[in-house]
């Protein structure tokens, strides 16, 4: 279910997020769950999600999710490394992220996301840090 709220903030704060479509269903610092719909103008050939796709939604799930877990004061947060494997390809559907933080220190959060189908099937793993700003 889409927390209209959270994607509001979402899309305001990370404009890509509004141009995919990208909306939030779970906003907590403990996880952070945000969906995408296929669509031909989001795939390569044979109809297969882009990867670049799937990588933006899983780094804008672990940005948010970062977000959420900024200690006060921080000015904010970039994403500083990340490492995607893709497990399956996505022909249609709906695929989420969901990311939730793995360490949380003063100069960085490192982030775990899942991303998959509709049918639960894992599409893609991805580990990355973000840098407090």
């Amino acid at each position: 279910m889409t927390d209209a709220a959270a994607t509001e903030l979402i899309h305001a704060q990370v404009p890509l997020c509004a141009t995919l479509g990208i909306t939030a269903d779970t906003f907590r610092p403990d996880e952070v769950v945000l969906s995408l719909d296929w669509a031909p103008t989001l795939c390569t050939g044979n109809n297969v999600l882009h990867g670049g796709i799937v990588m933006a939604l899983a780094d804008s799930a672990g940005g948010v999710c970062a977000f959420l877990n900024l200690p006060e004061g921080a000015g904010g947060t970039a994403t500083i490394e990340s490492k995607t494997n893709f497990l399956a390809a996505t022909r249609g559907g709906t695929v989420k992220a969901h990311s939730r933080p793995l360490h949380i220190g003063k100069r960085v959060i490192v982030l775990e996301t899942e991303v998959r189908g509709d049918d639960g099937k894992l599409a893609a793993k991805v580990l990355q840090t973000q840098g407090i700003l």
